[in-house]
Order: C-alpha cells, then sequence, then structure tokens
C-alpha cells in the first residue's frame, strides 16, 4: 500500500508539469501578418554611391551560430548530378568578374543591415537610415514615417532573430551585380494611436516579418558597398 500511494503522488506530478508545458509550448505563437508595413519600392538601382549598406570584406571574421558537421566516412565518389539553375550560375558570374565576392560573407553583412533597417524605421529614426539606403529607397521610407507620425501612431518594436536568410534571385547587367534576398525574421510589435489604443500588433506574441530585398554593386567598383535599391514584401 506504501508503495501504491508513492505511485500516485509521482503520476499527479507528472501530470500538472505536462499540463504546464503543454500550456507554454503548446500554443501557436506568431502571425502571419507583417507587424508593420514596410515601404515597397521599385527603384532601378541607378543611385549614387553617397549611401550604402556595408558587407563583410573577405578577410573579415564570419560569425557561425552553430558547429560544423563532423566529416563522413570515405566513401566512393558520386557524380555531381546537381542541375545547373539561372542562380547558381549568376552567382558564379559575379565570383568569377569580383574575386572579393562571397555570397556566405554577404548573407552575413545582409543579416546586419536588415535588422538596423527594420529597427531604424521602427523607430522613425531617418538620421540612420539615411546612412543605409539610397536616395530612392530612403524617400520611401520617410514618406511611410511621416503617414504614420502624421496619423500619431508609434511603434514599439523588438527585434528577436531571423529565421531564414537566402540569395533568391541573381543577375549582372550592365555592369551591375544585382542580388536579392528574401529574409524571414521574428519579431514584436505593436502599433498604437495617439490615444493609446492599440492599432496592431500583440506585445506578448512573436508576429512574422517577411520581406524581399535587393542589393546592388557595380562589379568594376573598387567600392566594395552593395547598395539596398529595392524592397518588397513576400508574395
Amino acid at each position: 500500500m506504501r508503495l501504491d500511494v508513492y505511485t500516485i503522488v509521482f503520476f499527479a506530478i507528472a501530470v500538472v508539469i505536462f499540463v504546464r508545458l503543454y500550456g507554454v509550448l503548446g500554443q501557436k505563437n506568431g502571425s502571419e501578418r507583417p507587424p508593420f508595413p514596410l515601404p515597397d519600392d521599385t527603384d532601378d538601382g541607378t543611385a549614387g554611391n553617397d549611401n550604402v549598406i556595408p558587407m563583410p570584406r573577405p578577410n573579415d571574421p564570419v560569425r557561425r551560430d552553430v558547429e560544423p558537421l563532423a566529416p563522413a566516412p570515405a566513401a566512393e565518389p558520386v557524380p555531381d548530378t546537381t542541375p545547373d539553375t539561372p542562380l547558381s550560375a549568376a552567382l558564379r558570374m559575379i565570383a568569377s568578374s569580383d574575386r572579393s565576392f562571397d555570397p556566405v560573407r554577404f548573407v552575413e553583412g545582409a543579416k546586419i543591415a536588415y535588422e538596423m533597417v527594420v529597427t531604424a524605421y521602427a523607430a522613425g529614426d531617418r538620421k540612420a537610415l539615411k546612412t543605409l539606403l539610397s536616395k530612392e529607397v530612403m524617400d520611401s521610407f520617410s514618406a511611410g514615417i511621416d503617414a504614420r507620425e502624421k496619423r500619431g501612431e508609434k511603434v514599439d518594436f523588438t527585434f528577436v532573430g531571423l529565421d531564414r536568410t537566402e540569395i533568391v534571385e541573381a543577375e549582372v547587367a550592365e555592369g551591375v551585380a544585382r542580388l536579392t534576398v528574401r529574409f524571414a525574421a521574428k519579431v514584436i510589435s505593436v502599433t498604437t494611436a495617439a490615444d493609446g489604443t492599440v492599432v496592431e500588433g500583440d506585445a506578448a506574441r512573436l508576429a512574422d516579418l517577411v520581406d524581399v530585398w535587393t542589393f546592388a554593386r557595380e562589379i568594376r567598383s573598387s567600392d566594395p558597398n552593395w547598395r539596398l535599391v529595392e524592397t518588397r514584401a513576400a508574395a
């Protein structure tokens, strides 16, 4: 009988723990709608070089979030049957024309630029944005901030992190390389009206922010920086 009592007690404790864990982990967390709209821009990439996105140089250290996998045991060589795609061909063309180009380092720089831009836009920090954007993109973002301020709205914004960052398009035309990157981020954002009422967002819930941005750079230029020339929300 003594053993049975202890068994019942431990079983009850396990049930309580399971219920609490389910309450925390078993609920949906996120929103399909962006927490605040970033302006779309269709700049053709011909803006001046005064406003650029800094990217890591070839010799800069690359941040690694995970340890590399151990090499697999030696095996018979397998023929490369991976199909050649327009994206891979364009990336090879850029790399062959620009020895400083490294897709991995480019993506690392794009991640940093993305967090800085979306955070500055939410804060309405025009000064910070001006150092990061081309004139045409800056004009579009500034107009969005102006409209928000005219309505008396404020954004309380926290950048949580990026779920995924990937190059989705690449092209070279007339000596200019263009790389399009898709960002999928987790943020916490709440937009409030002048009277304090919540217009959009939830301070207690993560939201999904998905954007597609295009960066451009003259391949033969000695300037290693890429300019943000177009932004749009993901379809």
